[in-house]
């Protein structure tokens, strides 16, 4: 079977990524040896720019997971960073060619897998990039999989997305991974932290997200969070707020079918949160 790229926004060239690489489940071999001296240097820069913004600014349960990625001077090889996450929650990575449709994305996740892009970005993105790529992904994702409820959650998330699409729901529930797994916040100590991996992969909108006070902070609602609309070529306008990631895990215990039926008859919010 031929595997298509996935359109990411709104963007002038078509995705990159050899999707020719990729297996019948859009996953690949990570070609480790293809990275240059230029590759390993950009990622390097990306860690130690984001890793010195951290404290005061991220969670605890990511600061501390992060050296669980491995030496920070080059791109991690995806089997060394395995060898510690099956370990630590039965997760694994597996590289991905770049942005893949849905229904495979989520049966990865159901079965502990977490896709990875495996380029990375030129110099001249190195402030911003549309795509999501290796650094983005592994910095932004992976450390919190190294926490036992977090990623119970995105496993659950997982399989209620294969859910979601028999029901033609996917599009409601992608606001949930949007507003959580890519941009939450949640309050620890009191404090408020970003758990989410598109804040804390992002230099500008780390501080912004904690501690501007333009964006608009509410507590995170099943209902509410599927109902607003999100931008994704701008910081975010509207951040939904945990206290706890047993909390996340346990508001997705019920079947979502009966809020997707109650969705359908409810007017959404933009992306600023507004009625």
């Amino acid at each position: 079977m031929a595997v298509e790229p996935v359109v990411y926004g709104a963007s002038e060239r078509p995705p990159r990524g050899d999707y020719s690489r990729a297996r019948d489940d859009y996953t690949c071999a990570q070609d480790w040896s293809a990275y240059t001296a230029q590759d390993h240097d950009t990622y390097h820069r990306l860690y130690e720019r984001q890793s010195a913004q951290l404290p005061g600014l991220a969670s605890q349960a990511f600061i501390d997971a992060l050296p669980s990625l491995g030496a920070k001077e080059r791109i991690p090889r995806f089997d060394d960073v395995n060898e510690r996450l099956t370990r630590a929650t039965g997760w694994q990575l597996v590289a991905v060619p770049g942005l893949i449709p849905e229904v495979p994305f989520f049966q990865l996740l159901a079965e502990r897998k977490f896709p990875v892009t495996d380029w990375i970005r030129q110099p001249e993105e190195f402030d911003y990039i549309v795509e999501p790529d290796v650094f983005h992904d592994l910095f932004g994702h992976v450390p919190l999989l190294f926490n036992p409820v977090f990623a119970d959650y995105v496993q659950r998330y997982g399989e209620g997305g294969l859910k979601a699409a028999r029901l033609g729901a996917c599009e409601m529930l992608s606001r949930l991974y949007w507003y959580t797994i890519e941009f939450g916040l949640i309050r620890e100590d009191g404090a408020l932290r970003a758990y989410g991996a598109g804040i804390l992969s992002s230099a500008g909108e780390l501080p912004y997200a904690v501690r501007s006070p333009e964006p608009r902070r509410l507590p995170l609602e099943l209902l509410r969070t599927m109902r607003t609309r999100y931008k994704i070529d701008s910081y975010q306008q509207t951040y939904f707020v945990i206290d706890s990631f047993q909390q996340l895990f346990d508001l997705t215990a019920q079947d979502f079918a009966p809020l997707y039926a109650q969705l359908q008859g409810l007017p959404e919010f933009a992306a600023d949160g507004r009625d």
